[in-house]
């Protein structure tokens, strides 16, 4: 009862549809026929509700703002709110029902199923989460109900026992402070705990938009480098160039802010340290705000180690957020990268790449200095931060064979570190690099499986232009029925796709031939790049530029 899913969509199929969406991830659903009958249910218990916007246009619908309003301390009931797609400003009275709604996640309609399915999950997590922390105030309420009945107990003492209730009075005294702790200590788990939601929720909702928004991204930037190529009208050219730049800022911000949101899978390749810190600038810049005064020393252009790209912008990412949060009437930061010896023998390598992110901020305590890389301390007020993020820096230096030191001194700043061992160039990797015009020997024929027309088009104009043949299909089941007809020397099928997936199109096609080439393209950015290039999978991600296209082409032919 307390986990089922209750629906407000009166009008239409919408609530038999949602209804069937989420019965496939075997969830309980209730169809409600107005706002009262919702309130009468939420009252019995549920773990989410999703509500048509135009549901609470109704009178009815402040029997559900009543409802909300009067929850217990410890809920904070979630409402996913299916809107229809807006084209001018929410009217006043559109945001007052928002502000009542309270917890509501807006999706805008027409919306992805696996997008509602992964918001309901979410709802759900958090509702479970909410009724944890029912448990724990019951329990801190009986704790305090059997404190007061010891407090009774001791006033009924005789007057003469004076040396038994001074006895007792001190171990009453001691159990008190204790449950205070304990109180304390669940207050701040709790507040981890509902910060922990809210980043699992973000990093749902922006992986799940992640595909559609880098196939637009795609798209444009394809289309504007083969018009740079084969135009002769300089002006043209040099508009192309201007909107490629613009997209490919477009791809590495939004890159960057999935990477903030998100748990990432570890893909350890060679990467160099001061490129990697240079295409930070600007999302650092961002972050600090116009107090904070931004600059970066490095000692030379190369400086190479390997480690997950996305997990070291991480790092340095939230080392500069803290930074700025020591520095709320602004300041300076300052990020240097070299090379060093190691300093001791506790240190793996030679030598290392050292990442110093400084900052003139308030500094730390040298009292709790020894504790800040443990999960869950903070120096911040509670709701203010985590706990998470330098036990996050740390474990990402040492999921690189490295490590992390800190610095930090009261009323001048503090000084973190990050050692990555030092490593060479990856040559392979500049050889993949080299010429990206070149193709394969001998004409080759592609079959494109890809769901959206404007992708799948930009991908055949793409191959064209590259010298290839390349025939299309828009689903998995069209795909695999051109498979003989077609007879491709490399297949290149989209991840995501509606019915048959990428996986499962590749799993028929190699039992048809097994030999097969397949490059798999993606946009998501939770992706397990590792796990599918075991597999004998190219992988390229979107958005890409043409010269990519080439490379993972010519790579997936020569396996």
């Amino acid at each position: 009862m307390e986990h089922r899913v209750l629906i407000l969509a009166p009008f239409g199929r919408d609530a038999d549809v949602i209804a069937d969406v989420l019965a496939a991830d075997g969830r309980q659903c209730l169809a409600c026929l107005d706002s009262q009958v919702l309130a009468t249910e939420l009252a019995k218990g549920a773990g989410t509700a999703i509500v048509t916007e135009e549901a609470l246009l109704t009178d009815d619908a402040v029997n559900l703002f009543a409802w909300l309003r009067q929850q217990p301390v410890w809920s904070d009931f979630q409402i996913t709110l299916l809107a229809g797609k807006r084209v001018e400003r929410r009217s006043a009275r559109s945001i007052q029902v928002l502000e009542e709604l309270g917890n509501v996640v807006v999706l805008e309609r027409p919306l992805n199923s696996e997008t509602l399915r992964r918001a309901v999950a979410s709802s759900l997590r958090a509702r479970a989460r909410q009724y944890d922390s029912r448990g724990h105030l019951a329990e801190s309420h009986q704790h305090l109900v059997e404190r007061t009945k010891a407090q009774e107990a001791l006033e009924r003492l005789n007057d003469s026992l004076e040396s038994r209730i001074a006895e007792r009075t001190e171990e009453l005294a001691s159990a008190n402070n204790r449950l205070m702790r304990e109180i304390h200590e669940r207050a701040k788990v709790q507040a981890v705990l509902v910060q922990s939601q809210k980043m699992e929720a973000l990093g749902q909702l922006t992986g799940g938009i992640a595909h559609d928004f880098n196939n637009l991204l795609n798209v444009i930037m394809a289309n504007a480098e083969l018009i740079a190529r084969i135009s002769g009208d300089e002006r043209i050219r040099s508009m192309a160039a201007t909107t490629k730049r613009a997209t490919e800022r477009g791809a590495k911000l939004t890159g960057q802010l999935l990477t903030f949101s998100r748990t990432s899978n570890l893909n350890l390749r060679s990467i160099n340290v001061i490129t990697l810190l240079q295409g930070m600038h600007d999302i650092i810049s961002i972050s600090l705000g116009s107090s904070i005064k931004y600059t970066t020393v490095f000692e030379g252009d190369e400086l190479w180690t390997r480690a997950d790209a996305n997990q070291l912008e991480l790092a340095v990412l939230n080392l500069a957020i803290n930074a700025r949060d020591a520095m709320p009437s602004g300041g300076r930061l300052t990020i240097r990268a070299g090379a060093r010896l190691a300093p001791d023998e506790t240190f793996t390598s030679d030598r290392y790449v050292v990442v110093e992110v400084c900052d003139s901020g308030s500094g730390i305590p040298a009292s709790v200095i020894a504790r800040v890389f443990d999960p869950f301390f903070t120096t911040k007020p509670v709701g203010k931060g985590t706990g998470l993020g330098l036990s996050q820096v740390y474990g990402i230096a040492r999921q690189a064979g490295g490590t992390a030191r800190i610095e930090s001194e009261q009323g001048k700043g503090t000084t973190v570190e990050l050692w990555l061992p030092l490593g060479a160039k990856d040559m392979s990797e500049m050889k993949a690099a080299a010429d990206p015009e070149r193709s394969a020997a001998g004409v080759k024929r592609i079959l494109v499986v890809e769901d959206d027309e404007d992708v799948r088009t930009m991908l055949v104009e793409c191959l064209k232009t590259l010298g290839y043949i390349a025939t299309e299909a828009p689903d998995g089941p069209s795909g695999l029925g051109r498979l003989a007809h077609d007879d491709p020397d490399l297949l290149m099928v989209d991840f995501a796709m509606p019915g048959m997936n990428g996986m499962e199109v590749i799993a028929q096609a190699r039992k048809l031939r097994a030999d097969l080439p397949v490059i798999l393209a993606t946009g998501y950015a939770d992706v397990d790049i590792s796990k599918l290039a075991e597999k004998g999978f190219t992988i390229l991600r979107k958005p890409f530029q043409l010269d990519d296209l080439a490379r993972a082409v010519r790579l997936g032919l020569s396996n």
